[in-house]
């Protein structure tokens, strides 16, 4: 039966007696080398298959990948510093790709390969390697869709492989109900209008001004440096495209543009959408005439965004079908 113990003595008294002293510090020396040869290799072997993304190429046929990853933001950051896995998972991958091949090797296809937690490690925290890691703490964004529907970072950011910037129209993976924006609107990026300024995502009233207002709105969205405007800001040509409204800043509605207009539908606002706040407008005055009899649009008489009608406005409207009345006459019975 093996004996370590008998062994280790033998060797012993073999070393001890019988050979000679200089033999000894050979032996010695050589076995120092070795073990530092051993320990060196050993390091760079490991610091090679840990931190050098060439290693990935070598047992991954991911030519796509690494071309991608080359050309990517993540250009400078070493493929295990997102992609972890432990010593055992690594053994059981080269066993399978040496022994059974690399057709046996276990695909992660549709697995979270590179969990939220490790994006943050950069996006979240600050991190002394990636100090111009840009920063979504601030973002509502993520704190909706990461914090608060629990969707994994590669959802959005890693659909395609090491290309991490969003398609314009991205968000309609999900949100396949918001296919169709207003009329002209249809191939606008979402985040042309959404913005996570607001904590609902919905368009501010600035952020409808930045296309249709004057460029004192666009100046100052842009200097916030938020993603809808550093990542997703309207071009040229569709602001230049866009109807400039003329819309007081102390005009007498305040709320947002999308409770008139509804950004997702083909469709204008009409009468009806007045009539679902102003509910009892046609027994005042002679709205009622005008509107149900007539068949007007309220906004032949209330000029869009500005809406009261003054002295002069009526002046050049109501002459257009009879003679001139005050506004003040036409609200009495």
């Amino acid at each position: 039966m093996f004996n370590p113990k008998l062994l280790i003595k033998r060797i012993s008294d073999w070393f001890s007696t019988d050979i000679s002293s200089r033999a000894r510090i050979i032996i010695i020396v050589v076995l120092a080398l070795f073990s530092i040869g051993s320990l060196v290799a050993a390091y760079l072997i490991n610091d090679y298959f840990e931190n050098d993304p060439r290693a990935c190429g070598a047992c991954h046929v991911h030519d796509e990948a690494n071309v991608a990853w080359s050309k990517s933001v993540h250009h400078g950051v070493n493929c295990h510093e997102c992609h972890h896995s432990t010593k055992l998972d690594q053994m059981k991958q080269v066993f399978a790709f040496a022994v059974l091949g690399h057709n046996k090797v276990s695909p992660r296809h549709g697995e979270v390969i590179v969990p939220w937690k490790t994006c943050f490690g950069c996006h979240w925290e600050k991190n002394e390697k990636e100090p111009n890691a840009p920063s979504i703490a601030g973002s509502r964004y993520h704190a909706k869709h990461v914090f608060m529907e629990k969707i994994e970072c590669t959802k959005c950011h890693g659909y395609r492989t090491h290309q991490f910037s969003l398609e314009e129209r991205f968000c309609l993976t999900c949100h396949k109900d918001r296919e169709v924006h207003g009329t002209g609107m249809e191939k606008l990026a979402c985040l042309n209008c959404h913005t996570d300024r607001t904590k609902d995502l919905k368009p501010g009233i600035k952020k409808c001004l930045y296309c249709h207002g004057a460029e004192k709105y666009r100046k100052e969205l842009l200097a916030d440096k938020t993603i809808d405007t550093t990542h997703f800001a309207p071009d040229e040509k569709t602001i230049k495209k866009a109807i400039k409204i003329d819309r007081p800043e102390n005009g007498p509605m305040q709320f947002n543009c999308y409770e008139c207009h509804k950004p997702h539908k083909a469709s204008r606002p009409d009468w009806g959408n007045c009539l679902s706040c102003h509910k009892n407008i046609l027994s005042i005055g002679k709205h009622k005439l005008h509107i149900q009899d007539t068949g007007m649009e309220c906004k032949q008489c209330h000029k869009p965004h500005v809406w009261t009608v003054t002295d002069a406005q009526a002046k050049k409207t109501c002459v257009e079908c009879h003679e001139y009345r005050a506004p003040k006459a036409f609200l009495s019975r």
